[in-house]
């Protein structure tokens, strides 16, 4: 048994021996840095041009394309008031000027042939006038549209009829 406390008082006396050190723990402990190695690099390859250029759209053109044959708002009898199949057209006329602030149209307005010379000036105007709003709260500036009517001096087709008549009640969207 004094074999055996001795052989443990050696060994706490070991360990304790082993804490004491000089090292204070406030101080910071050495750090070995590893030695760098060269970096190895890839043969060089050919340098490829960037391809950074994306092609322009043209949104003025393709708008133009589209509106091409659709130029025309038709109107019911004494009406001044743009018929709901017509909002899709005159939102692509929209989008055809807001996409080039320097283009413009002339809206002209017409009637049939009945009522009097200053009432169909007057409604003309008023037709013109429909359009150039409903362009102008799509974003469309005032000074790319001018509303002018013709009453009834130029219709589209020549006769009596409702069919002739429904066809001259119209606004012509024409470029300036």
């Amino acid at each position: 048994m004094n074999l055996t406390r001795y052989a443990l008082t050696l060994t706490a006396a070991a360990v304790l021996a082993g804490c004491a050190s000089n090292v204070k723990l406030d101080d910071p402990a050495p750090v070995k840095t590893a030695e760098s190695k060269p970096a190895v690099t890839a043969p060089a390859q050919p340098a490829q041009p960037a391809q950074t250029a994306v092609p322009t759209v043209d949104l003025f053109a393709q708008y133009t394309q589209q509106v091409q044959d659709k130029r025309v708002v038709y109107f019911d009898f004494d009406s001044d008031v743009v018929k709901e199949e017509y909002r899709p057209l005159i939102d692509l006329h929209a989008k055809r000027l807001n996409a080039n602030k320097k283009a413009a149209l002339n809206l002209e307005g017409h009637t049939d042939e009945r009522g009097g010379r200053e009432y169909n000036l007057a409604l003309g105007q008023r037709r013109a006038e429909a359009v150039a709003k409903s362009l102008t709260l799509l974003g469309v500036a005032a000074n790319q549209v001018e509303a002018v009517s013709f009453g009834k001096e130029r219709p589209a087709v020549q006769g009596t009829g409702e069919e002739v008549w429904a066809k001259n009640r119209r606004v012509e969207l024409k470029d300036k």
